[in-house]
């Protein structure tokens, strides 16, 4: 099983979370982090198949910088 760690980052300019991980190549952005992580989920397999790298049997782990504080 191969496994990626991706980091959400809060993005306080652009008021979204952002998804970075350099082994898949993956970044991208949302202003929500539920939907962030589900298009992760979903998008890595496919970046990964089209860069040649194995893209089955994979486990993304999330790893977030900051917690947002909704008021």
């Amino acid at each position: 099983m191969n496994e990626y760690t991706v980091l959400l980052t809060w993005d306080d300019e652009a008021r979204v979370w952002v998804a970075v991980n350099d082994e898949i190549p993956l970044a991208l952005e949302s202003g929500s982090l539920d939907v962030l992580m589900e298009r992760v989920r979903y998008t890595a397999p496919e970046v990964l198949e089209s860069n040649g790298k194995p893209h089955t049997n994979i486990r993304i782990h999330f790893k977030a910088d900051r917690v947002a504080v909704v008021a």
